[in-house]
């Protein structure tokens, strides 16, 4: 657990470190997104619960304009302190409200169990709803919640709910 609070900490400092130099960059060609985020892994299991770190990835050249909304593929990973993962790709959108986003996804994914919850079934789905607040034009903090399900593929279907603290920066 230590160990995970030492990385996370580590990781927030070169996340800020590398918004100081890119700023400039960014400013001039805003096409990659990269979000770190930390938080809570199924808070609602007093038994299994664990804090967790991760990483999301956004090309912004890939989005497009639907009457959904700005849709945009995302791809990311999340760790537990259990050493349970999830590895994602899928799709969001984005609505602005002026300095807020309001940002819902859905992402298919693969999850090992490792020493965490047992989800029923390798292939997992996470539906998650983020707002986020615009610190500057290439920088968000946002919250997340989102729910892991296998859509009953498996022999149970278990779920898991969690939050997240966003940290969200453009290049």
């Amino acid at each position: 657990m230590m160990n995970l609070k030492k990385i996370l900490i580590n990781l927030l400092m070169i996340a800020f470190t590398f918004s100081s130099i890119a700023e400039e960059k960014a400013l001039k060609d805003q096409n990659t997104e990269l979000s770190v985020f930390t938080g809570m892994f199924d808070f609602s299991d007093d038994g299994k619960r664990s804090t967790l770190i991760g990483f999301q990835h956004q090309n912004e050249n890939l989005n497009r304009d639907t009457f959904l909304g700005n849709l945009s593929p995302v791809t990311g990973f999340l760790l537990t302190a259990d050493n349970a993962g999830y590895f994602y790709t899928g799709v969001q959108a984005q609505y602005k409200l002026g300095a807020l986003n309001l940002t819902p996804s859905f992402t298919p994914g693969m999850y090992y169990e490792g020493d965490g919850k047992d989800l029923g079934h390798l292939i997992e789905f996470k539906s998650e709803l983020q707002i986020s607040l615009n610190l500057s034009k290439t920088s968000e903090l946002g919250l997340s919640y989102n729910h892991i399900s296998n859509a009953s593929l498996g022999d149970k279907n278990p779920g898991a709910n969690s939050y997240m603290f966003n940290f969200f920066k453009s290049f």
